[in-house]
């Protein structure tokens, strides 16, 4: 199983993973050089490592997030959340266009509520995740 994890992360970051994380690192930058957006630097962050290397791994729902994670996703929606989200559907489409390129396609749909609303939510193994709901 490790194996086939590994060669769909190597075909992911050469199909699409590399640009998605730079979509990430760009954002993480903005927010660092803001300064007061520091926390929505480190989640953007994390969701780009997850974005360059995302089988094997999932998020799930922090349970000591609160209001302020709920806050903080509203204005990452507003301000940078929606044109990640933008970049996982187009980057989608030529994938879907090409057979091979079908689960990958799907890979990037189902990040996107993930880079709507990063915060709350951290990025575990995928054998653990069922443990940590």
């Amino acid at each position: 199983m490790k194996l086939i994890q590994l060669i769909l992360n190597i075909l992911w970051v050469v199909f699409c993973g590399f640009w998605m994380a730079l979509g990430y690192l760009v954002a993480a930058i903005i927010c660092f050089v803001l300064i007061v957006t520091i926390p929505f630097g480190i989640a953007s962050l994390r969701i780009a490592g997850y974005v360059l290397w995302p089988f094997g791994r999932t998020t799930v729902e922090r349970p000591d997030a609160g209001a302020p994670s709920c806050v903080g996703n509203v204005i990452w929606l507003v301000f940078a959340g929606w044109w990640l989200a933008l970049g996982h559907l187009i980057t989608s489409i030529p994938l879907f266009v090409s057979i091979i390129g079908i689960p990958f396609g799907w890979a990037n749909l189902k990040m996107i509520p993930i880079s709507l609303m990063p915060l709350g939510r951290e990025v575990v193994p995928s054998d653990e995740a069922f443990g940590a709901r």
